[in-house]
C-alpha cells in the first residue's frame, strides 16, 4: 500500500474517530496535529488506534498513541509495521 493509500485510509478512519469536527478533516495533512489541528479527544484516540490495527493488521506493540503527535508519525508506523 502507497503512502498516499494509507493517508487516504487513515483519513476515513479519523473522520470515525472524530464524528463532531468535518472541517478539521478537510484541511487534514500529514502535518496535521492529531489533537489541536484534527481536534481528537482521548476516546477518539482509541478509537483511533483500535480502528488501525484492525484496518492494517498492525499492533502498536512497545509504542504509545501518546508516541504520536502528526499524522505522519502515524503513517511512518504503518509504513515500517505493514504486513
Amino acid at each position: 500500500m502507497s503512502r498516499q493509500e494509507i493517508f487516504n485510509e487513515l483519513k476515513e478512519l479519523i473522520k470515525l474517530a472524530n464524528s463532531s469536527d468535518d472541517s478539521a478533516l478537510e484541511k487534514c495533512t500529514e502535518e496535521s496535529d492529531l489533537r489541536s489541528d484534527i481536534g481528537l479527544t482521548s476516546i477518539g484516540v482509541l478509537y483511533l488506534a483500535i480502528s488501525i490495527e484492525q484496518t492494517f493488521g498492525i499492533e502498536f506493540e512497545g509504542a504509545s498513541f501518546d508516541d504520536f503527535e502528526k499524522v505522519k508519525d502515524i503513517i511512518d508506523y504503518i509504513e515500517k509495521h505493514q504486513k
